[in-house]
C-alpha cells in the first residue's frame, strides 16, 4: 500500500499577484475572493486539496506590502504566521510587471522562514506567444533566492497547474488526514457571506471606496425554504456612503442582488439580503472595531 502524504503549503506574494486565483482553482469551489485591486485579501484564508494519495491543506495570505495602518499590520502578523510550521512556500509572482525593489524585500521575508521555496511564475496567459521573457525574470529572482523550483503558471486559465501540484505533492511528508475528505475551509458561512458582499463592492465601485469598506453580518436567521442575512456596509466618510447607495438606491441595489446571486450559488440555498450603509470614521485605525471583524471571533446573532 503507498503511502498518505499531507502538509501545508502557504500562498505568499506581493498583492495582486493571483494567490487567491490560485488557491480557488486548487480546491475547485470559491474560498477566497477575487478582485484587481490590492489588499482585496484581509487574512489568511485556508483551503484543503484531498486526493486519494495526500491531503494539502493551503493557506493564502494577503500581499506582502509596507505596513502603515493597524489594519495592515495585522495582515501582516498573519503573513509571518503563515511562514511557520510550513512543509512548503509558494511565492507568486506576477510575470507582467518584471522584478523589482518591493520584490526583493517580499523574498527577504519570506526566505527567512528557511522552508523550501517553489517560485510559481503566474499569469502566462497574459504574455500570449512572449514566453522566452520568463527566464531573465527568473535569474533576477534566482539571483536573490535560490528556490527549489520555478514553474510558470496561469491560475486563470489552469495551465501549468498539473505540475504545479506535482512539485507539491513530490515534496510532502508522510502524514494523517488532517480534515475530513469533503472539508475545503475553515471558513464560517458568516464571514464568506460578508467576504462576497465586499467583493461586489470591489467590482462595482471605484475611487477611494474598495479601500474604506468592510462589511459585517449583523443578523443570519436560518429558515426551513429561506435564509435572511441581514448585514452592515462601514465606510470611512459621507460621501463614499453616498456612492454606495447610489441614484435613488440604485449601487446598493445592485450590490446586493448580485452578492445574494453568488451566495445562493455557493451556498445551495434561497437567501434573503438586506444591506445597511454606515459611517465609521477611521475604522481601519480602531483596533476593538477591527477586533469584531476578525471571523475567528466575529460577532453577531445566530437565529435558526
Amino acid at each position: 500500500m503507498s503511502k498518505f502524504l499531507s502538509g501545508f503549503v502557504s500562498i505568499l506574494g506581493r498583492p495582486n499577484a493571483g494567490k487567491s486565483t490560485l488557491l480557488n482553482a486548487f480546491v475547485g469551489s470559491k474560498v477566497a475572493i477575487v478582485a484587481d485591486k490590492p489588499q482585496t485579501t484581509r487574512t489568511a484564508i485556508q483551503g484543503v486539496l484531498t486526493t486519494p494519495e495526500c491531503q494539502v491543506v493551503f493557506l493564502d495570505t494577503p500581499g506582502i506590502l509596507r505596513a502603515d495602518s493597524p489594519m495592515q499590520k495585522r495582515m501582516m502578523n498573519s503573513v509571518r504566521d503563515a511562514l511557520s510550521e510550513r512543509d512548503l512556500l509558494l511565492y507568486l509572482a506576477d510575470v507582467t510587471l518584471g522584478f523589482g525593489e518591493k520584490d526583493r524585500q517580499a523574498i527577504d521575508m519570506v526566505r527567512k522562514a528557511e522552508t523550501p521555496v517553489i517560485l510559481v511564475l503566474n499569469k502566462t496567459d497574459l504574455l500570449h506567444k512572449d514566453k522566452g521573457a520568463l527566464l531573465p525574470l527568473i535569474e533576477q529572482y534566482r539571483a536573490v533566492h535560490e528556490f527549489a523550483d520555478y514553474l510558470p503558471v496561469s491560475a486563470e486559465t489552469g495551465e501549468g497547474l498539473e505540475t504545479l501540484f506535482e512539485a507539491i505533492q513530490s515534496r510532502l511528508p508522510e502524514g494523517p488526514a488532517y480534515f475530513p475528505e469533503d472539508h475545503i475551509t475553515d471558513q464560517p458561512e458568516r464571514f464568506i457571506a460578508s467576504e462576497l458582499i465586499r467583493e461586489r463592492i470591489l467590482h462595482e465601485t471605484r475611487q477611494e471606496v474598495p479601500h474604506s469598506v468592510t462589511v459585517a453580518i449583523d443578523k443570519w436567521e436560518q429558515g426551513e425554504t429561506l435564509t435572511k442575512i441581514y448585514a452592515t456596509i462601514y465606510v470611512e466618510r459621507e460621501g463614499q456612503k453616498g456612492i454606495l447607495i447610489g441614484v435613488r438606491g440604485g449601487m446598493l441595489k445592485q450590490i446586493g442582488t448580485l452578492a445574494r446571486q453568488e451566495m445562493e450559488r455557493l451556498f445551495g440555498l434561497r437567501i434573503y439580503l438586506e444591506l445597511h450603509v454606515k459611517v465609521q470614521p477611521n475604522w481601519r485605525e480602531k483596533a476593538m472595531f477591527l477586533n469584531t471583524l476578525d471571523w475567528r471571533t466575529m460577532t453577531g446573532n445566530d437565529e435558526s
